[in-house]
């Protein structure tokens, strides 16, 4: 991403924002073409950026003006606010949130699935980047649909506190302190309880699908990413007590028979995965190893009993900070291609 560009991160104090702001300094933009912008309860803060720290300011019509590149780290209703807001003005927008799942003129970018995505809707000025969970899927099978077609998956994702972000943390440190202390804090981020519990709801329930609007995303995303090659695609969220890292566990059934070591090497040749992959040694991918990886851990690659054209994998994924590079490799990618009014 050009260095001269003046860049925007809103919502810069949360759990993806902050990440964010650390992977603009590690890329050495220059801390004077920084803007971190957030609501007025964070104005005033400041943060570390490379060596020195920058103020945070309220997210504005004003204070977006002259960006070039708005990175929005913010729910949903304030994306599609301040979007709009940022490409009145000129910026190209990467989104995190789920604001325009539903929109297709709003594409999804992920650049591990070759010929998907910015294609599809030339001179967008705001794109969006897939989730934590989606971008698991993708990678991890992206190298076997190439291979071998897939026909459907199913999935079970464990979601950390950290994927409602800033509150949810603080809510699962607070009822985790309280329950030791015998005490019962009511859910506030969470629609139950999260400490020392699991919670098989992410999101709000879609009417009449019995899905969160979570598992609907994986569909959506991976949908429009692979098109017709896209498999029949389903899952359960679940959220889970621990603070960062989210677990994905997937059943695969594939188009033609494919052994676990011939699986295993379609996966160590394909970019951004690391291999995890000796149960005998306790070696698997886990949250707690992922973290601040810049890769996807995947591992527990075993065959289907009694299919040969199934197979059962597990990948772990560094759910803000994955999206926070992500958003850099989309911003680079788009800012190649050309742009129309």
């Amino acid at each position: 991403m050009d260095r001269s560009w003046d860049v925007a991160v809103v919502g810069a104090t949360g759990v993806v924002g902050r990440e964010l702001v650390g992977a603009l300094a590690l890329a050495g933009h220059p801390a004077d073409r920084v803007r971190l912008l957030a609501s007025e309860r964070s104005a005033g803060e400041e943060l570390s950026f490379g060596e020195g720290t920058l103020e945070v300011e309220v997210a504005s019509a004003e204070t977006l003006r002259g960006a070039k590149v708005v990175f929005l780290a913010t729910p949903a209703d304030v994306s599609r606010t301040l979007a709009h807001v940022a490409e009145t003005g000129g910026a190209l927008v990467v989104d995190t949130s789920r604001a325009f799942v539903s929109d297709l003129k709003t594409p999804v970018i992920f650049p591990r699935v070759p010929g998907a995505g910015l294609a599809r809707v030339p001179g967008a000025r705001r794109v969006r980047v897939p989730g934590p969970v989606s971008q698991a899927l993708l990678c991890c099978l992206e190298p076997l649909r190439a291979a071998a077609g897939l026909r459907e998956v199913h999935c079970a994702a464990f979601i950390s506190a950290s994927g409602a972000g800033r509150q949810g943390v603080a809510e699962l440190e607070q009822q985790t302190a309280a329950l030791l202390s015998s005490r019962e804090l009511e859910a506030v981020h969470f629609p139950h309880r999260l400490g020392f519990n699991l919670v098989p709801q992410v999101g709000p329930f879609s009417e009449g699908s019995g899905s969160t609007l979570e598992e609907l995303s994986w569909r959506a995303e991976t949908g429009l990413l692979w098109g017709r090659a896209a498999p029949a695609l389903d899952g359960t969220a679940v959220w889970v007590p621990t603070f960062y890292g989210d677990l994905v566990l997937m059943h695969v059934r594939l188009q033609r028979a494919v052994t676990p070591a011939e699986a295993r090497t379609l996966l160590q040749a394909a970019p951004g995965l690391k291999i995890l992959d000796v149960p005998a040694e306790r070696v698997y991918p886990m949250p707690m190893l992922v973290t601040a990886d810049d890769a996807i851990h995947v591992g527990r690659i075993r065959a289907f009993a009694g299919l040969p054209d199934a197979l059962e994998l597990v990948a772990a994924i560094d759910n803000a900070g994955a999206t926070a590079r992500l958003c850099l490799e989309v911003a680079e990618l788009v800012s190649r291609a050309p742009v129309t009014n």
